[in-house]
């Protein structure tokens, strides 16, 4: 079950200009040869301040690419900018650069719980759920509290097709974090793809109401109601956070889609034209 965004950008890399100083005529000969004045050495890189980064954080995805790259290439070993620019790519729907980034910054961290959370998203986003498994169990099994991982994991199942664990890994993510909107969200997702479309819809009336609810959410509501024919509602829930060209859009596939078999399949591919 493929999960990619389809978001496409491109990121431009900042040119680092390197200008030569002019060569100067030497002196003439004299008795003692004079010693060659040493080049002026170039500035050292200096890494963003963390005020500067607090403030990347709130830039879109292309210029955080563009800020965290930088940062990343100064140190290659700074956790904070790999999974910086993880994120980022993964934004931009460029999960294969995004899963490469977060590699690289595991080399020198491979325990870092944020670098390996943004590598098992990465893997998701790119469809392989498989890959996404064991990053995510790693991070499950240093903080057993903690709800991410585990929702990470009942996707990465699902993709790899293994329903019985993906079942319990969003129960579990549930039980950890009750009050959050993407475990609910995320099981959703799973109950919609078996076709329990009314397991999915209730869980999402739930997620909708809790403070981290997205858009991303609340899209997922309209088409699981649109889904079960009720077009004038889903059409109001869609409206309420789209553009009218994306309302169009959607509501053409709900039509095109309503009371037709297959409804699985059908979340998948609304998924990943940026229905969620």
């Amino acid at each position: 079950m493929c999960r990619k965004r389809a978001l496409i950008a491109t990121v431009l890399a900042p040119i680092a200009l390197v200008v030569a100083s002019p060569v100067l005529a030497a002196d003439p000969p004299k008795a003692q040869a004079t010693a060659a004045t040493p080049a002026k050495a170039a500035p050292a890189p200096v890494k963003a301040s963390p005020q500067q980064r607090a403030e990347a954080r709130r830039l879109d995805p292309l210029a955080q690419a563009a800020f965290w790259g930088a940062e990343f290439e100064v140190d290659p070993g700074d956790a904070e900018a790999g999974a910086g620019l993880a994120k980022a790519l993964r934004a931009l729907g460029r999960a294969d650069e995004s899963a490469i980034a977060a590699t690289k910054g595991l080399i020198a961290h491979p325990d870092d719980k944020d670098l390996l959370l943004e590598l098992a998203r990465a893997h998701i986003a790119r469809g392989q759920g498989f890959y996404a498994i064991e990053p995510a169990r790693k991070v499950a099994a240093q903080s057993p509290k903690d709800w991410r991982p585990l929702t990470l994991l009942g996707v990465a199942y699902e993709q790899a097709e293994r329903d019985e664990e993906a079942e319990a890994a969003h129960r579990q993510a549930i039980a950890l974090g009750p009050n959050e909107a993407t475990p609910l969200a995320n099981y959703a997702m799973h109950l919609a793809a078996k076709g329990d479309l009314s397991g999915a819809e209730a869980q999402l009336r739930r997620a909708v109401t809790l403070p981290s609810a997205t858009i991303q959410v609340r899209q997922n509501l309209a088409l699981v109601v649109g889904l079960q024919g009720r077009l004038p509602e889903a059409e109001k829930l869609v409206r309420a956070d789209l553009p009218p060209e994306q309302v169009a859009n959607n509501l053409a596939y709900l039509r095109a889609v309503t009371g037709q078999a297959g409804q699985a399949r059908s979340w998948d591919a609304m998924r990943a034209s940026g229905g969620r």
